[in-house]
Order: C-alpha cells, then sequence, then structure tokens
C-alpha cells in the first residue's frame, strides 16, 4: 500500500533547487505596520505582551514600532526592547536625524531606516530630488551604523522607482555599512513572475549581503510574492499576524511560515504549534476580527461539513487537510448542518458509545438538515450590520473630533 503524501514530487526539485536561503530570519511587523491598521492601537503592554509571544514561538526580528511618533510610542519601544527577549527588538527612522537618534535611544539593536524612492512619492510627498534622498540615506545610515545599530534600509515604492536610482541608492547605503536591504513592494502591485524578475535583477545589480522584503496584500498576492522572494534568495521575509497592516494588509505571518515549513520544507525555527494562540490574541488586542475562512488560522480552516468530506476526513485526514491541524495548534470540527453526510452522524454518536441502524439514522440525518435550512439569519444580519459599521469608520468619529477642535479652539477664518 502506497503511503498518502502531502504533496506529489512531481518535477523533483527541492528547496535546494532554488536560492533559498539556508538560514532564514522571520522578521515580524505586527507591532508596527499591523499597527497602521486603521483603528488599530497597541498599549505598550500589549505591544509587550504579543512581542513576547512571538519571541518566545521563535521569531527572530520584531519591529517594535517607531519612537519618534509619540512618546507612548517610544515608551513602547523601551519597553519591548529592555524586556530581555530572545528575538532581536528593532525599531524603525525616516532618514529624519531626529527620527534616527530616537531609535538610538530606545535600546533597540536593530534599526530600520526608510524613505521613499518612487516618482511619485518624491515629487508629491517628499518634494525632493533623488539626490536628497540619497544625501539623508547615507547620513541616517552612518549615523546608526557609529551608533553600534544593526542596520536595515528600506525604500518605500521600491518597486515603482526608477531601477537606475534604485541600483545607484541601495549601492551607496550598502558601502555606508547597511547591513540588511529591504525591497518593498509598498501597494502590492507585483505578481510572482514580475517579483521575481526584479528581485534577480536587484540581486545581479546590487549584489546585497543580506536580503529583506516587505509586500502589501492590495491585489491579495502579498504571501505568494513573499514566497517567491525567498525562491529569489531573501534571507528576511516580513510578515504581520493575520495579516493585519495598511489598507488590506502585510504578508501574512501564518501563510508565510507554514508555506515554508509544509510545502517547501524549509525549517523556519517557528514553533507553529503556537500560531493559533497568537492570531487569537492579536485578534483580541487589534480589535480586527479573523476572516472565518483565512488560510490556517480561520474559524472554519479545519471544520467540515459537506458529507463527501467528513466522510473522507474520517477515511484519511489527507484526504481534505494538507496539514494536521495540531500543527498550528488546532482542533478539527465536524460540522452539523445542510450538507452533513451519513458518516458524520456515526461519528457523532461514537461520543456516547451510541451506534444506530441506518432506519434511524436516515431520520436523523433528516431532521439535522431540516433544522439547519430553516434557521433564521436575522442575527447574523444585525452582526453583519454592527460589524460593518465598526469598519466603515474605526478612527475617531467626526463628533469626537470637532469637539476636540472646538476645545482647542480653532475657529473658522472668514474669506
Amino acid at each position: 500500500m502506497v503511503e498518502p503524501r502531502l504533496v506529489e514530487d512531481y518535477h523533483g526539485e527541492t528547496a535546494s533547487d532554488r536560492r533559498i536561503p539556508r538560514s532564514l530570519v522571520i522578521w515580524d511587523e505586527t507591532l508596527r505596520d499591523g499597527e497602521q491598521t486603521p483603528g488599530v492601537h497597541f498599549t505598550p503592554e500589549e505591544k509587550l505582551e504579543i512581542a513576547t509571544m512571538l519571541s518566545d514561538a521563535g521569531v527572530d526580528v520584531i519591529n517594535a514600532g517607531i519612537p519618534v511618533v509619540s512618546e507612548e510610542e517610544a515608551r513602547a519601544v523601551r519597553t519591548v526592547a529592555a524586556a530581555g527577549l530572545s528575538a532581536k527588538i528593532l525599531a524603525a527612522a525616516r532618514t529624519v536625524p531626529a527620527d534616527v537618534e530616537a531609535v538610538i535611544a530606545s535600546g533597540a539593536t536593530h534599526i530600520a531606516i526608510f524613505v521613499a524612492a518612487s516618482h511619485v512619492h518624491l515629487k508629491f510627498k517628499l518634494r525632493m530630488s533623488q539626490d536628497e534622498v540619497r544625501a539623508a540615506a547615507i547620513r541616517s545610515v552612518r549615523r546608526a551604523k557609529e551608533a553600534g545599530l544593526h542596520v536595515a534600509f528600506v525604500t518605500e515604492d521600491t518597486v515603482r522607482a526608477p531601477f537606475d536610482f534604485v541600483e545607484r541608492l541601495y549601492r551607496d547605503v550598502q558601502a555606508a555599512g547597511a547591513d540588511r536591504l529591504v525591497v518593498a513592494d509598498t501597494v502590492g502591485v507585483m505578481t510572482p513572475l514580475t517579483f521575481r524578475w526584479f528581485l534577480l535583477e536587484f540581486r545581479r545589480r546590487v549584489r546585497p549581503k543580506d536580503l529583506s522584503v516587505h509586500c502589501h496584500n492590495d491585489f491579495g498576492l502579498a504571501t505568494a510574492n513573499t514566497l517567491t522572494a525567498v525562491e529569489c534568495g531573501a534571507r528576511a521575509p516580513q510578515t504581520c499576524v493575520n495579516g493585519l497592516g495598511e489598507r488590506s494588509g502585510n504578508a501574512s505571518f501564518e501563510e508565510v511560515v507554514l508555506t515554508l515549513e509544509s510545502l517547501y520544507g524549509v525549517r523556519t525555527g517557528v514553533r507553529t504549534e503556537r500560531i493559533h494562540e497568537i492570531s487569537r490574541r492579536v485578534e483580541e488586542l487589534s480589535g480586527v476580527p479573523v476572516a472565518a475562512n483565512k488560510a490556517l488560522v480561520g474559524y472554519n480552516a479545519f471544520s467540515h461539513e459537506a458529507g463527501i468530506h467528513t466522510h473522507g476526513i474520517l477515511a484519511h485526514t489527507l484526504t481534505y487537510e494538507p496539514i494536521q491541524p495540531e500543527v498550528v495548534g488546532r482542533r478539527r470540527q465536524m460540522i452539523l448542518g445542510k450538507h452533513t453526510g451519513k458518516a458524520a452522524l456515526v461519528e457523532k454518536l461514537k461520543e456516547r458509545g451510541i451506534v444506530a441502524p441506518d432506519t434511524l439514522l436516515l431520520e436523523l440525518l433528516r431532521r439535522v438538515k431540516s433544522e439547519a435550512e430553516s434557521r433564521s439569519k436575522e442575527d447574523l444580519r444585525i452582526f453583519l450590520r454592527d460589524y460593518r459599521a465598526l469598519f466603515e469608520h474605526p478612527g475617531i468619529s467626526d463628533e469626537v473630533f470637532w469637539a476636540m477642535v472646538d476645545a482647542v479652539g480653532i475657529r473658522a477664518v472668514s474669506a
């Protein structure tokens, strides 16, 4: 008898046939980019709790935030940096002296220095020339290195910037001492094929000592693009728990890690059985619900209702599950509903040691289906209405904002 396999080896290709680095660095951005999800705010104590869970699970680098943002953010970074976690604690800074000094003062051992690179950002946001951006980047990298920090250099919107400028800028900052170079798909416009071309060309031109990628999910491709980057030699993929982040979020921590572990056969160092616990806690602290059909950590990820599926699962779990739920700290669920089959009822009755004849099983099955089909959807409609209201305006309401304007004493000026 042939044992079931997770993936058929059609081509004989292994991780070593690609350019996957031998030792990956899982760089998590939940506390920085994840917190930039509209309406999300973590207190310093909450950041420490999440950072501790990530570190204990084996995450290598944790971005604790941007200390120059506020005193509370600075306290959060200091708190996480001083906690003695096994993960390396990183803080982020623009190519602005005050930002870099704030990171140096925070106690973080790693810094991510970022600046925009594309025409649209330079012209409309920064109002800086390429030469000005280059000078500020080199100055910031040198200052951080003088302070003894491990320096990652990031450009926003790397993939939409002129490649000649990207090449020159990254070569210069690496010569100035940058330890790790980060390519960012800031608005998620890359596809795996185009990203592969970009990264291989980047490696050929720049020859980075250490490469990282930061991918956004605007078109739902963040995880796929991140995995493509790892195939192209990126050593430090960046992730966010539950795929949190600006707009549609970032590459999902759980998706990237489990795909590397289960489909690529690459050891990430992450204790995957803790992923579900981390996901649920971040869901609670962020206030952003995990979608029911979210890969690996969604409520339905290991749930089965259809009769054909439950029958297959009961015969062998690999029929309709790619991995065992325990790998991510989950448990399998057999859902009784409209699509339930007789095999699921037989299994359910075993919980009380009951064996029933077919005639009674068929009657029980008829009643289960009838009950499922007759249930009102009103509770679901109420939930969806409240959910939409919460996330259509997740920040401070207009009412509260205008009350603040009045309290500050700002008044309209007549034309």
